[in-house]
């Protein structure tokens, strides 16, 4: 699992801790039962305080993306149902929100936006759009 921090986005550490083992489980970077480092382990290769990821992973159990086990790491919990689906719907959204803003300030409508995303994905994937 890699994390990679932007100190100077604005956006709280914790925050981008989670954002990113969201998005790395929602793409399947990360499968569900992988371990995710300790606590320790993961302040000391990011150079945080050990509250700070404490923080991100229980976010992240709340959110029931990982599940604890009493004595041993957190593990990627395994979707139920629908909920991949949803999570990788999810992840997009939150990082679409931006593009969709600038659409909106360059003053491109709906269709317009719609069309350079889609020529987007065909660039970035095989005949059909898919890789």
């Amino acid at each position: 699992m890699l994390i990679v921090l932007d100190h100077h986005n604005g956006k709280p550490v914790f925050r981008q801790i989670v954002e990113q083992v969201r998005f790395q489980v929602a793409g399947g970077v990360v499968q569900p039962g992988d371990e995710l480092p300790s606590t320790r382990q993961l302040a000391a290769e990011l150079g945080l305080n050990p509250m700070t990821v404490s923080k991100a992973y229980a976010l992240l159990e709340h959110e029931g993306v990982v599940e604890r086990r009493p004595g041993l790491a957190l593990v990627v919990r395994a979707p139920r149902g629908d909920e991949e689906k949803a999570r990788r719907r999810a992840e997009l959204a939150r990082v679409l929100g931006p593009a969709a803003s600038a659409a909106r300030q360059l003053g491109l409508g709906v269709e317009e936006s719609l069309e350079v995303f889609r020529k987007a994905l065909a660039e970035r994937g095989g005949k059909d759009g898919k890789r």
